[in-house]
């Protein structure tokens, strides 16, 4: 226990702890509602088209090579075109580093969490493994989303100090394991705990900085994990406490214990996800969209107008996260996803939020270099209540001194203005272009999911085979 800790809290904290994980393990025996089991459906297609759009990344490549010289026997698949399968601790640590590569995976809109990025990586290559059912595979989804997702929210970060990749990753693989293994309450506590104290420190500002080692902590996570939930088949478990120690006494976060039960089984988490469209930090959506309104007005309905020469001054009014996003001059890929600068300035050429807006080559391309120099923060007076908290108001000042504004007071995507089945669809099949039958698959498993569990018994692994064109194992 940490010197000035709260005994009191602390106790509170475990005696939450103890009741989500028997909550969580009970519930395994149940049947989902369909429309819980219909989201995770959906997190599931869009979490794996996410993996594979990063399949082509070079340093995604090297990884997997550096993981197949030391794996194991084969069990598990890597989602990318001619990759041999690993065991299944190295094929999950592959996806994992996939999975956030491309900023395309879904997220929790009530606090910083992609919990499907932190869960399935190692979920995946668990069922392919042992065979476990799609059914089952949803059911470990949905019941480590709430449990991943309540941890977030009982132990907020003040500030965006400790990015939520390296915070989370590591206990949302452990609870999707553990409940695909059928762990009991106390045995889930045990691999749990053992994962929350081996979470790390990775600082936010490494994403902005554009430092690679930030898409490794789902990856670093999702291994940490796996081996978790074998250590506590092993007996080597954390404590109840361990959350509040970890997250409280180490990191300085707050504590909100009823965050981690008030109403389990009625409000359910991954109701509250949100899905993306544009490749960037979530913070910038808001921006874009009301960047590519702007665009539209100036340049037409056929587009026959270049507005970039028009532009003198691109003002962003945004909310106090998107205020973080500050970096002009980004150095890599990451640091463009999270640079309000640059996600304004490609969306104002490109004319998309979408991979093209950055690639390799936006990070050169004069124009848009030369218009992140004139993009300008300030903060948005007007903040309103969940889910318009990360509004962002965009002005382009033209040179013939004109002014045009656009307000975005809640980006698409959330349950507030969730893209329709077909939209994600959409983006699947794009996500997914490696794979030509990938997306067919997982459309059949988002249509079904919702009404007929019975549809859904097939063995994952026969799902893989079909997905990627492999020889079942």
């Amino acid at each position: 226990m940490a010197p000035d800790s709260d005994p009191a809290q602390r106790a509170r904290s475990a005696d939450a702890v103890r009741s989500l994980m028997a909550w969580a393990a009970a519930y395994s025996h149940e049947a989902l509602p369909g429309t819980v089991r219909g989201r995770a459906a959906l997190v599931l297609a869009d979490d794996l088209g996410a993996m594979v759009a990063a399949a082509g990344e070079p340093a995604v490549a090297r990884m997997r090579a550096v993981l197949a010289r030391s794996s194991g026997r084969a069990e598990a698949t890597v989602f990318a075109p001619g990759s041999p399968p690993l065991d299944r601790a190295s094929a999950a640590a592959a996806n994992g580093l996939a999975a956030t590569w491309c900023e395309l995976d879904e997220g929790y809109r009530g606090a910083p969490c992609h919990a499907g990025a932190y869960i399935l990586p190692a979920l995946l290559a668990e069922a392919e493994a042992e065979g476990a059912s799609v059914a089952r595979v949803l059911e470990a989804l949905a019941l480590a989303y709430e449990i991943t997702v309540r941890c977030a929210r009982a132990f907020p970060f003040a500030t965006m100090t400790v990015h939520p990749h390296a915070a989370f990753a590591t206990i949302g693989a452990a609870a999707g394991i553990g409940l695909l293994r059928g762990f009991s309450g106390k045995l889930l506590l045990d691999a749990v705990s053992a994962a929350a104290s081996m979470t790390f420190a990775g600082p936010y500002g490494h994403a902005i900085e554009g430092a690679l080692v930030r898409n490794a902590w789902t990856s670093a996570g999702a291994w940490i994990g796996l081996r978790a939930a074998d250590g506590a088949e092993a007996g080597i478990a954390g404590l109840p406490e361990t959350f509040h120690d970890v997250f409280v006494g180490g990191l300085g976060t707050a504590c909100l214990p009823e965050a981690l039960t008030d109403g389990l089984g009625t409000d359910w988490a991954i109701h509250g996800g949100y899905h993306k469209v544009f490749a960037c930090c979530q913070y910038a959506h808001g921006a874009i969209e009301a960047s590519l309104s702007l665009r539209a007005q100036v340049a037409g309905g056929d587009g026959a107008v270049d507005p970039v020469p028009e532009i003198d001054e691109i003002l962003v009014e945004t909310h106090p996260r998107g205020l973080t996003l500050t970096t002009v001059e980004p150095a890599t890929v990451l640091a463009a996803k999270f640079s309000m600068p640059h996600a304004l300035a490609a969306a104002a050429v490109t004319g998309t939020g979408g991979q093209g807006a950055f690639d390799e080559a936006t990070l050169h391309e004069p124009r848009i270099a030369d218009l992140r120099r004139r993009v300008r923060l300030a903060p948005l007076p007007e903040i309103g209540p969940p889910p318009n908290d990360r509004p962002s108001r965009v002005t382009w000042r033209l040179r013939d001194g004109t002014a045009l504004s656009a307000l975005c007071e809640s980006a698409r995507g959330g349950a507030d203005q969730p893209f329709d089945t077909d939209t994600m669809l959409a983006k699947l099949a794009e996500t997914s272009r490696a794979y030509p039958r990938m997306a067919a698959v997982l459309e059949r498993i988002v249509r079904r999911a919702e009404d007929d569990e019975r549809d859904l018994q097939r063995p994952w692994r026969d799902c893989v085979t079909e997905m990627t064109g492999g020889v079942a194992r």
